[in-house]
């Protein structure tokens, strides 16, 4: 016995000597007993409750002790082993003591085998009990999930291989089924809206493999009555009749007093029918969105309004002319990511808040919710009709302005659409915008050039996770940079005078140096790192760069450069070029923003590819749209049958995640991951901009 713990025994015995003999017996074999004399049988029953011992031993002056101890031990505490100790022992004597309930008998002349029978029953009791710990536990855990199952106010149902195997009664409640025998058994996606499938099945999938967070799912249930209620869906690991199972609750929301107020001071702001904000809360609510600094990328104001509106209340009714707005509302609102705002702002039009990566990506969002629009058919009363809309977009000016001017630009451009005959998305090209970019440019060209002289640019990181489980680490490396008070500036407000002013191949090269000294002390699998146009076409990239990594002795795999769809198709001769210098070098090579050019899979068969990363904007409104699904699903089967591994972009919120799963889809960035954080590096390793030859130096900069 080589537990150290106390071993409580008991010994019914008339003499003493036998307990101190057995105790120093135990002993000396470093077992730590607690051995408690009982001198007579009648005390025993009080014993066995208060010492809930290991062992009972006997020693026996007559047959007729053995009975007794056996049948008060059998009343009180069956399951404890009980040995007899006898002066001498036979075969038949041991038989006899077993018929009689012993588990052994031995003797105290030899002690060997009295400590090897002891050590024996010890264990054996030991594993006995464990057994029965884990198979009272087991029989615990079914009964409490029986009980959670029929008693929780949470609605709980159980999936097996996408069939409903069993529901609590809250579940069938809130769905409105008479009882269990009319949903078990059945699919469990005739459950839920059609647009909720694709979701719903990437999210059953990822949970069972164990690559399901706690992540909410939004889904949309459908109920007997024929209604439809929106709700959120947590997906957990669970088994059923012994096999695993998906387990899908509906949370029973524990609502605070504070929570009741401030949803009901909320709801006041809101139309009760569209669930949108009215024209004041939602200025309210975008004034204190704009004092906010943006994440990252830009900010437009898009204005939304029906085209012949009043034809269509002569069609269908005033009264019910209020649906289609609800309808619309719903489809405007389907296309938003968590971030976005969305409201009312007078008669029949709508205006949102969004944030996107730059005007094209914006630009992008719009001409899709507008062709969704285009092509829905909305059913009111026992009519069907479809509709257009015209859309202002306005991008919000990153410096402090009014939000007054940028509403009007977005409103102007909506009239501009409206005389062309609606159904436009229409920006206003301002008269002076020549004077305007030149003064802005003499403004930060003087920032980007002290910027670079004193070193305030900055990495920073944000994680692309691996739907396959992979254990290679990457991360998507942006820049940033500090203004003279270390405010930090992004990337959309200095890149574009930095192109063109010849300044961006210096950010390039110094990003390139600074992740790859990160990457020489970190050891990622793979960094990710943007390169502009300019370094594309730039011939004297890849021996610099060849050079840099030799003396820094980095792997040059732990680097992935990345281009865009756009400049890879404008220039399909010079990136291939570069990719390949690159690649040789061993270098790794991405597309960023695909699929969202007029031939983005001609250039899978003519680029060196080792990822491409599926555009942000195709992540906007993807739960829900058929065609976009389709789409980038087409995509993700392109790259995949020419072993290219694809990121998608810009992930925000769970059920996109479950889409792409189900899409097939291997890594994901974004918000819903991580948003970017700096990259923590000693100073002597970020504060040097790579040192260029006088031929390489942009003329600005001489």
């Amino acid at each position: 016995m080589s537990d150290n713990n106390p071993v409580p025994l008991i010994i019914v015995s008339s003499a003493r000597e036998p307990v101190e003999t057995l105790n120093g017996l135990l002993r000396r074999q470093g077992v730590a007993a607690h051995c408690k004399w009982i001198p007579a049988v009648a005390d025993l029953p009080d014993a066995l409750e208060q010492i809930n011992p290991e062992m009972l031993l006997c020693v026996a002056a007559d047959d007729g002790d053995v009975a007794r101890v056996a049948q008060v031990r059998d009343a009180r505490a069956h399951e404890i082993p009980l040995l007899v100790i006898r002066g001498a022992i036979s075969e038949e004597q041991i038989a006899a003591d077993m018929a009689r309930g012993a588990r052994d008998t031995l003797t105290l002349e030899n002690l060997t085998r009295a400590h090897s029978v002891i050590a024996r029953e010890l264990k054996s009791y030991r594993i006995e009990r464990a057994l029965r710990d884990t198979m009272h536990s087991a029989h615990e855990y079914r009964s409490q999930l029986e009980t959670v199952m029929t008693r929780s106010h949470d609605a709980i149902a159980q999936v097996q291989e996408g069939i409903l195997v069993d529901a609590n009664q809250s579940w069938l409640d809130l769905i409105g089924a008479p009882d269990a025998q009319t949903v078990v058994g059945q699919p469990v996606m005739d459950f839920f809206e059609d647009g909720t499938h694709v979701a719903l099945k990437g999210a059953l999938v990822a949970c069972q493999q164990g690559r399901w967070s706690d992540r909410s799912l939004n889904a949309r249930l459908l109920i007997t009555d024929g209604s439809m209620l929106e709700l959120e869906l947590v997906l957990t690991q669970g088994q059923h009749d012994g096999e695993p199972s998906v387990r899908l609750m509906v949370p029973t929301q524990q609502r605070k007093t504070e929570d009741i107020a401030t949803d009901l001071a909320d709801a006041v702001k809101r139309n009760p029918r569209s669930g949108l904000l009215y024209r004041v809360p939602l200025l309210d609510a975008i004034h204190k969105r704009l004092a906010q600094p943006v994440q990252a990328g830009s900010r437009f104001l898009v204005f939304i309004r029906p085209d012949q509106f009043a034809r269509v209340e002569q069609a269908v009714g005033v009264v019910r002319s209020e649906d289609v707005l609800v309808a619309l509302s719903a489809l405007v609102r389907a296309q938003l990511a968590p971030a976005d705002l969305l409201g009312h702002f007078g008669g029949a039009s709508l205006m949102a808040l969004i944030e996107r990566g730059n005007s094209r990506d914006a630009e992008l969002w719009a001409e899709r919710l507008q062709e969704k629009i285009r092509r829905h058919e909305l059913t009111i009363g026992d009519q069907r009709l479809k509709i257009t809309v015209c859309m202002g977009l306005a991008v919000v000016p990153s410096t402090e302005g009014k939000l007054e001017a940028t509403i009007g630009e977005a409103l102007e451009a909506v009239r501009k659409g409206r005389a062309r005959g609606g159904d436009q998305l229409c920006s206003i090209a301002r008269t002076d915008a020549d004077a305007r970019v030149q003064a802005y440019d003499a403004v930060w060209v003087k920032h980007l050039k002290a910027a670079l002289a004193e070193n305030r640019f900055r990495l920073v990181q944000q994680p692309i996770a691996s739907l396959a489980g992979g254990n290679e680490a990457m991360f998507d490396m942006l820049v940033r940079m500090l203004d003279k008070t270390g405010k930090e500036v992004l990337p959309s407000e200095f890149m574009a005078a930095a192109e063109r002013n010849d300044l961006v191949s210096l950010i390039d090269r110094w990003v390139i140096m600074a992740a790859a000294r990160f990457a020489l002390r970190t050891r990622p699998g793979c960094l990710f790192v943007r390169v502009s146009r300019a370094s594309v076409l730039d011939v004297s990239l890849a021996p610099w760069l060849r050079v840099q990594l030799s003396t820094l002795g980095l792997e040059p795999k732990r680097l992935c450069l990345q281009v865009t769809e756009e400049v890879a198709a404008r220039h399909p001769t010079e990136t291939r070029t570069q990719a390949r210098a690159l690649k040789d070098m061993g270098l790794r090579f991405a597309l960023e923003h695909f699929g969202i050019g007029i031939d983005p899979l001609s250039l899978l068969d003519t680029l060196p590819l080792d990822f491409i990363k599926v555009d942000g904007s195709l992540m906007q409104g993807l739960t829900g749209d058929e065609l976009l699904q389709s789409k980038v699903g087409s995509l993700i089967d392109a790259a995949r049958s020419r072993d290219i591994e694809t990121i998608a972009e810009r992930v925000e919120d769970a059920n996109t995640m479950a889409v792409l799963w189900q899409l097939g889809v291997q890594h994901l960035q974004g918000f819903l991951i991580q948003a970017p954080e700096e990259v923590t590096i000693s100073t002597t390793e970020t504060q040097t901009v790579p040192v260029l030859r006088g031929n390489q130096v942009p003329a600005t900069l001489r």
